[in-house]
């Protein structure tokens, strides 16, 4: 089995302005690195054997900063933990994304879907459950992997059937959720708040 403790990124200028970021590449603010060592201070008693990061700065230098604070190695990049590709409403602010998007979002001209993003996401972990089960059977690997608020959000939906996050529930800049996989798909074992 493999542990996948899962950590949304800190805070940008633009999820402090309520601006969606989607794929958008925008950097953490000084709260955002300020929650990254937070979040590192609350994983220092568990145990990790690899880092892996979105893509985006965002992501990456979270990864980094809890890395460093851990004594972990640098964070390997995996582009499937990227964040939902909103198309044509990334940079707008959540009110003017509600008035000129008021469908679904699966609507949004040049956005993936959920069910894309959900599937990107679980090929990701998937590949890094096989990594880490080559390299540590039978013992098993502790993974932790920053990303993204959607991508989290798509997998709590996924793992517990659309109960999970509650309505309105927000994932939290800095906070971590931890699944396991163990070849019979994924589940949700813990969260823990920003």
């Amino acid at each position: 089995m493999t542990l996948l403790t899962l950590v949304r990124h800190g805070q940008t200028d633009w999820n402090l302005e309520g601006r969606i970021q989607g794929s958008t590449d925008i950097p953490l603010n000084d709260t955002g690195r300020a929650q990254a060592r937070r979040a590192a201070a609350q994983l220092s008693g568990l145990r990790f054997d690899h880092v892996y990061a979105s893509p985006l700065t965002r992501a990456q230098e979270t990864a980094s900063i809890i890395a460093e604070q851990l004594g972990l190695p640098s964070p390997v990049l995996t582009r499937g933990m990227r964040e939902h590709e909103f198309g044509e409403a990334e940079g707008l602010l959540w009110e003017q994304y509600k008035e000129r998007f008021p469908g679904s979002r699966d609507d949004i001209p040049g956005a993936e879907t959920a069910q894309q993003l959900t599937t990107r996401a679980l090929d990701s972990l998937a590949r890094i459950d096989r990594a880490a089960r080559r390299r540590s059977a039978p013992r098993g690997e502790s993974v932790l992997v920053c990303t993204h608020g959607g991508v989290i959000r798509a997998l709590l939906e996924h793992t517990s059937g659309g109960a999970l996050p509650a309505p309105g529930e927000r994932i939290a800049n800095g906070s971590a959720y931890t699944f396991a996989m163990d070849g019979g798909g994924l589940r949700l074992l813990d969260a823990v708040p920003a």
